[in-house]
């Protein structure tokens, strides 16, 4: 277990928010198999920026017609990224973003299962077929209640299955290969190892 002031300092969170959180952390750290500081380092840096330190529980699909072309190359053409993206003149179509990048995979078989099952949890629980699997982990049925994610108690219990499923715990120290795992590239390296080196600087003795 860590304290809620390691939890502020390690995570660059603020006390009350750490005081808000701790509980459901160590839960989840213990659900993981995090001991180490290494293990506590990594899941603090991984989840830390996949949540925008724990204050981003719900994905924000609120792309600019660029950044749709840059975020998904196979996804979007200049020409439908103006389309669903958002302009000067006008909002982005965050719904009709979620059915061309989630629609028919992860699960999603039904209209509007890309938007329904969009990201959310601190790491990001992905797609109905995801939602179900970590559901049935964590005893809720999300499939039915996809917003039980954004609590902090199902959120953090989510982040817990990620990590067994993905067998993160035994990657001491490998950000790189741990950061690949959850995000199937390299977005957000180094502030995932900035956040990494800072944590253990903060837990080991």
């Amino acid at each position: 277990m860590i304290s809620a002031s390691k939890l502020s300092r390690a995570m660059g969170i603020g006390d009350d928010a750490a005081a808000l959180w701790i509980a459901h952390v160590n839960t989840a750290l213990d659900l993981c198999g995090c001991k180490t500081p290494e293990h506590v380092s990594m899941w603090i840096a991984q989840v830390g920026h996949e949540s925008a330190n724990l204050t981003r529980l719900v994905e924000s699909l609120n792309y600019s017609a660029d950044g749709l072309v840059k975020t998904w190359p196979t996804r979007f053409t200049a020409e439908s990224a103006a389309r669903v993206g958002r302009t000067a003149s006008k909002a982005a179509d965050q719904e009709a973003i979620a059915e061309i990048v989630y629609g028919g995979r992860l699960g999603n078989v039904h209209a509007g299962d890309g938007w329904r099952f969009r990201g959310r949890g601190p790491i990001q629980v992905t797609g109905r077929a995801n939602y179900r699997e970590c559901g049935m982990a964590i005893g809720h049925d999300l499939e039915q209640e996809p917003s039980l994610l954004e609590l902090r108690s199902t959120g953090a219990a989510s982040t817990a299955w990620y990590w067994r499923k993905h067998r993160l715990t035994g990657l001491n120290g490998d950000v790189l290969r741990v950061t690949r795992l959850i995000n199937g590239g390299t977005n957000g390296l180094t502030d995932r190892q900035t956040r990494y080196e800072r944590a253990l600087s903060v837990l080991r003795p």
